[in-house]
């Protein structure tokens, strides 16, 4: 893991490392989200079409007021996609949590 700091940077300012399976990514298509008085649990899951059982692939924990400065900078970020990339088109899946869980097409055989 390699951590940069540039010799301008003051020493005040927040160095953050980032390292190679970190910056990978993990790709997630369904986000559960439970909270307690005093955090939010968001579990991040790739749920694959025709495929019985979904595994979460990352768990983040966060405080209230944390999730709510993730919320804003998230409305933020999608304000900016959409003024260069046009409105986000949501699906509007007759189920209620408005995922769709069947993926269509013809179910998968090994």
């Amino acid at each position: 893991m390699t951590e940069f700091k540039d010799k301008n940077q003051p020493d005040n300012q927040l160095s953050i490392e980032l390292n190679e399976q970190v910056a990978e990514g993990v790709y997630t298509n369904l986000a559960i989200i439970s909270h307690s008085n005093s955090e939010f649990i968001m579990d991040f899951v790739n749920i694959m079409p025709g495929v019985p059982k979904a595994k979460v692939k990352s768990r983040v924990v966060m405080s209230p007021q944390n999730t709510k400065r993730l919320i804003h900078a998230l409305n933020e970020n999608i304000k900016k996609f959409e003024q260069i990339h046009g409105p986000v088109k949501m699906d509007n899946s007759p189920n209620k949590s408005g995922f769709p869980i069947n993926f269509g097409g013809p179910k998968a055989e090994a």
